[in-house]
């Protein structure tokens, strides 16, 4: 059980406390029957009593793709980079990597406050400055995941890194010259309740920057059971901003769903990992894979496979390359293709190539006129190609199920196929079969999604240390890349991207913010009718609602609003307030585009905004009207401040019941 408390611990469960908050919340772990749960809740100064859940981890040219170029190439403020810190909350971390040497660092900045706590034979250094460990296993990475989301954030320029040559060149994360920070808050069963909370209270006390957390749970929780909302409002009211993955569950919905953390979806880049399978005809076959295994293009003979007890039939693999349309494994065979119409390539135990459905069907049309057919499954390529960028149907997407007037996912950020360091201490496939172990391999999911945009926000706040966690969020997603529908039906809306891709160089200077701090947040909690004991169980002390905004009225970057019909006229509007952080003297003028297939007028006013001064606050009002709306398909337009020099876009979404 997780309590919440104003400030005391009954002394009665002192026996069964788990672990307890005391740094930037106050709080308590223990293990409670049912009817003792109920008696501590009633006790005066208990502010909330909730059980403990059990969270998931959400699982290179990468940083070029985003437009941040190598080396000297990339605007960098150096003194600022090396006091910058990045709290990590994951499955630990592997301390010997080259990602995370001390090299050439010098002392931890001096707001550090943190320890090293990595358990045995854990030594920290100048680059990984920090350690805490939740899960009484110590720090040290036994899965790869907090390895890899730690690199791509914050790790080292590290060179010739690569997967066994595939995908060979310079490692690093979005802030090579910053500090990491790791606290492990799940090991192989998963992510406690406990370790979460612990670790926000930590890290917040610790002195870190930006926090990223690429997990998250299998449902959604409403905010005061959720413990990573919890966690990341007390660091957005201490200026940290926490960016969050937005889960592995596509196309059902993101359980990222607080104003207050930046969500962040998984999208493809411009390059791919591919597997080519060259037949006896001659013919060249590119499937999905990575594939390590390099068996020197010599052909072997196929035997193809209906049924998954034949496809296993060992005496009828041995030797030959097995087609079939189940994956399967064996270690007779010499390697494997399957029919699947996968996205994304994955590591696997043996050779593999998955192909399209209608490669799969010329392959087996080939042994079917073939007498004796034969094939070759070659070494996988990474290679690049001029596709825009795709968001991953694993990918989970909106709408909000607890906020439906607030977008989410906010942004998307490359998540596949990503290539970054990983832990010695596990097999790259993750499989017992697999013996390899490797310093650097490639994987996807929204958690690596996740740590390019914790780099990112780390990297604003280098050249912008002032910003707070929701000038950063704002500066984000209003410079964003325009995404465009890469299939049909809702999966391909804003609902998959939110404002878009990510571009670091552009949110650098994004000429107008949108300002949030807790007081909105708890105006728009009131607004959500939370009441004064539910509050103070996100708020953590107490709270009175003397004012409310309605959700849709929250001041954020993207504008939401769900309608109860979609076959009757409807008027919606949206009030904003947006801060001058460009150039006095700026006239902004408001562009609306209307995205293709939405039937919506919208209305700014006022159209013009004249920015005397930088830090001028101006105020606007969005009337969104329409009717007969799609059930199936959320409505959408953006709407664009510019002033010539910046673009200031907000996605404006209308969705209705039938959704």
């Amino acid at each position: 059980m997780k309590i919440l408390t104003s400030d005391f611990f009954p002394s009665s469960i002192e026996g069964r406390l788990v672990r307890s908050y005391k740094r930037s919340f106050n709080g308590f772990a223990a293990r409670l029957t049912e009817s003792e749960r109920q008696r501590v809740a009633e006790m005066e100064g208990v502010v909330s009593v909730f059980p403990s859940m059990n969270y998931k981890l959400h699982t290179t040219a990468s940083w070029d793709f985003m437009g941040m170029k190598e080396g000297t190439n990339t605007k960098r403020n150096l003194a600022v980079e090396s006091d910058t810190i990045v709290g990590v909350l994951d499955t630990g971390i592997s301390p010997e990597s080259e990602s995370f040497s001390g090299k050439g660092f010098g002392p931890p900045p001096k707001k550090w406050k943190g320890v090293c706590s990595g358990g045995k034979n854990f030594t920290c250094n100048n680059k990984l400055i920090g350690a805490r460990d939740y899960t009484n296993e110590g720090t040290r990475d036994t899965e790869g995941h907090g390895t890899h989301t730690a690199s791509t954030a914050a790790g080292n320029a590290v060179e010739n890194a690569s997967f066994y040559g595939i995908g060979n060149g310079t490692a690093r994360g979005g802030v090579p010259a910053s500090r990491i920070a790791a606290y492990k808050v799940c090991s192989g069963s998963g992510c406690s309740t406990e370790s979460i909370l612990s670790a926000f209270d930590d890290a917040i006390a610790d002195g870190v920057d930006v926090i990223s957390a690429s997990l998250g749970g299998v449902t959604t929780y409403m905010y005061e059971k959720d413990p990573i909302a919890i966690g990341a409002f007390h660091a957005m009211a201490k200026g940290i901003l926490t960016v969050q993955s937005a889960g592995n569950s596509g196309p059902n919905p993101t359980v990222s769903v607080a104003p207050w953390i930046l969500t962040v979806a998984a999208s493809t880049t411009n390059r791919g990992v591919f597997t080519k399978v060259v037949l006896g005809n001659g013919k060249t076959l590119v499937g999905k894979s990575v594939n390590a295994f390099d068996l020197k293009g010599k052909q072997y003979p196929l035997v193809y496979e209906q049924s998954v007890e034949k496809c296993n039939n060992e005496s009828q693999a041995k030797g030959k390359i097995v087609v079939c349309s189940y994956a399967i494994g064996s270690d007779v065979a010499v390697a494997f293709i399957f029919k699947h119409k996968t996205e994304f390539a994955t590591v696997s135990p043996w050779p593999i190539s998955f192909l399209s459905l209608e490669d799969f069907g010329s392959l087996i049309s080939y042994i079917n006129s073939t007498k004796s057919p034969k094939a070759a499954v070659l070494k996988s390529e990474a290679i690049f190609n001029q596709a825009a960028p795709k968001v991953a149907g694993f990918s989970s997407r909106g709408p909000n199920t607890i906020a439906v007037d607030i977008l989410k996912p906010d942004i998307t950020a490359p998540g596949v196929e990503i290539l970054a360091a990983y832990s010695p201490l596990v097999s790259p496939s993750a499989t017992t079969l697999d013996n390899r172990r490797v310093n650097y391999t490639i994987t996807s999911g929204t958690s690596m999604a996740c740590p390019h945009v914790s780099g990112v926000a780390a990297y604003l706040k280098t050249f912008h240390p002032e910003w707070s966690p929701s000038m950063i969020q704002s500066a984000i997603m209003t410079t964003a890349w325009p995404m465009n529908a890469s299939g049909t039906g809702a999966v391909s809306t804003e609902f998959a991207y939110g404002a878009g891709h990510v571009d670091p160089i552009a949110a650098l200077n994004p000429g107008l913010v949108y300002e949030l701090g807790k007081s909105d947040h708890i105006a728009f909690l009131c607004g959500m009718n939370y009441n004064a004991t539910t509050l103070k169980l996100i708020a953590g002390e107490a709270v009175t609602c003397t004012d409310k905004t309605l959700p849709r009225n929250l001041n954020y970057p993207s504008m939401s609003a769900k309608l109860s019909k979609s076959n009757s006229s409807f008027t919606v509007t949206f009030n904003r307030t947006v801060t001058n952080i460009g150039t006095s003297n700026s006239t902004y003028k408001s562009k609306v585009a209307i995205n293709n297939g939405s039937k919506l007028n919208v209305k700014v006013s006022p159209s013009v905004l004249s920015m005397k001064s930088v830090n001028e606050k101006q105020s606007f009002t969005v009337t969104v009207s329409g009717s007969d709306l799609n059930p199936k398909l959320p409505s959408s337009a953006n709407l664009i401040w510019s002033d010539g020099t910046h673009n200031v876009r907000s996605p404006i979404v209308v969705y209705t019941d039938g959704y």
